[in-house]
């Protein structure tokens, strides 16, 4: 990783498969009901599933670390601003906010298709 302070990360844009949700779950046991259950997730007043949290948290991990190795990683935090439904096209943006001996920080955001935050506050400290 060749970065210097205030560089700025490619943008990285998903759009969330329609079955993701249910794929996470199965991963990682996350079967809350709000997840997997159109039905409860809209008397929930969610309008539809809507994906897990550190699902989404995962594409900011993938935006930043993509060929590198992920055990560089040192600290990944967000703030979860909004929801995110199956079919939400997701851009993740960054910049490089720190340079240390060791350590390169990024200072991240999640925007969905209506240019609505997602995720905000992200940090990603990775080893260099």
């Amino acid at each position: 990783m060749n970065f210097k302070q205030g560089d700025k990360l490619k943008d990285f844009e998903v759009q969330v498969d329609k079955y993701q949700p249910y794929y996470y779950a199965g991963a990682s046991g996350d079967y809350n009901t709000i997840h997997i259950d159109d039905e409860y997730a809209k008397k929930a007043g969610l309008g539809g599933i809507i994906l897990q949290g550190l699902c989404t948290m995962a594409y900011v991990y993938r935006a930043v670390v993509k060929d590198e190795d992920p055990g560089k990683l040192k600290r990944l935090k967000v703030r979860f601003r909004s929801i995110v439904k199956p079919l939400d096209t997701l851009t993740v943006k960054g910049q490089v906010s720190g340079l240390e001996k060791d350590t390169l920080t990024f200072d991240i955001i999640v925007a969905n298709q209506k240019e609505e935050q997602v995720i905000t506050n992200a940090l990603v400290a990775m080893q260099i």
